[in-house]
């Protein structure tokens, strides 16, 4: 029998000691975070999506629960499903597309045709709700 690691032993303590108190409290949002994480981090993705899942019904209104939920779809490649949760993060506010675009939970959505079109589509919303400078207050020198 394979020795297993003291962080994967540690990750699996965590992930028990977390179900327990979900057992006692199972809309406890401040334990759900974390295990969804932890179940992530295990490879347990279809856990994962259930927290997510759970966590979106208790903080509809919150982006980065939206954002985590649609990691969750993206890693069990469904793609539509992640795009869906991603356009909801974007219109409660999340704005972090550096992030989203090196986020290795998303490998599977960058991939797709439908994710490209999202991101053309978010950047030329933003462009457009952009206030315009009016001529001669930009920050370029003046010419003389």
């Amino acid at each position: 029998m394979p020795r297993r690691s003291k962080s994967t032993e540690l990750l699996e303590f965590e992930i028990s000691f977390y179900e327990k108190l979900l057992q006692a409290y199972p809309d406890f949002v401040d334990v759900l975070l974390p295990l969804g994480t932890a179940y992530t981090r295990r490879g347990l993705h279809e856990k994962g999506l259930s927290v997510d899942l759970t966590l979106t019904r208790l903080r509809g209104d919150d982006p980065l629960t939206w954002y985590n939920l649609a990691c969750s779809y993206a890693l069990l490649k469904r793609v539509d499903d992640a795009l869906t949760a991603l356009r909801r993060s974007f219109e409660l506010g999340y704005t972090d597309v550096r992030h989203l675009q090196q986020d290795p939970d998303l490998v599977n959505l960058r991939q797709s045709q439908q994710y490209r079109h999202f991101l053309e589509s978010f950047a030329s919303t933003t462009a457009a709700k952009t206030p315009q400078a009016p001529p001669g207050t930009g920050s370029a020198p003046p010419t003389a």
